[in-house]
């Protein structure tokens, strides 16, 4: 698989892996001055590159760092980040700030990560009626020992 990535400011930094064995490449806050994130507060962070996947068959997933959010406080907005395969505009990281401390982010300093996976596309079919399972329709927590 090849990852084509193309700077969309002049300033950007590539993403790069923290170890040979990282499933997920860094990327960069791509700002010119420091950003605080007030507690609670949010905010939309540029990375200043955009990508193209080879395959309609994978996305590029964009998850929080760990050490942010577990020191810090700092995550994703929505969780996971998305990129679809024909996305090709600049990769923008939306994050939330969960505890009351403000936190300023560094320019360059890593602020996601960004994982590509196979994505499945499936073909969608109207039913009536769907197969019947044990646990049927039982939501959250009914998987739980009762």
């Amino acid at each position: 698989m090849e990852l084509k990535i193309k700077k969309v400011r002049e300033n950007a930094k590539l993403p790069t892996r923290g170890t040979p064995g990282s499933a997920g490449l860094d990327l960069y806050a791509c700002i010119d001055e420091p950003l605080e994130i007030k507690g609670g507060g949010t905010a939309l962070i540029p990375t200043g590159i955009a990508i193209a996947l080879d395959d309609i068959h994978s996305g590029a997933f964009i998850y929080a760092r760990s050490g942010l959010a577990i020191k810090h406080g700092i995550t994703l907005l929505n969780s996971v980040g998305v990129i679809d395969s024909d996305y090709r505009g600049e990769i923008c990281v939306g994050v939330i700030n969960q505890i009351d401390a403000p936190y300023t982010v560094q320019p360059f300093e890593r602020i996601a990560q960004m994982v590509i996976h196979p994505v499945e596309i499936p073909e969608i079919k109207l039913c009536a009626d769907l197969d019947e399972t044990d646990r049927g329709a039982g939501g959250f927590g009914s998987t739980g020992k009762k």
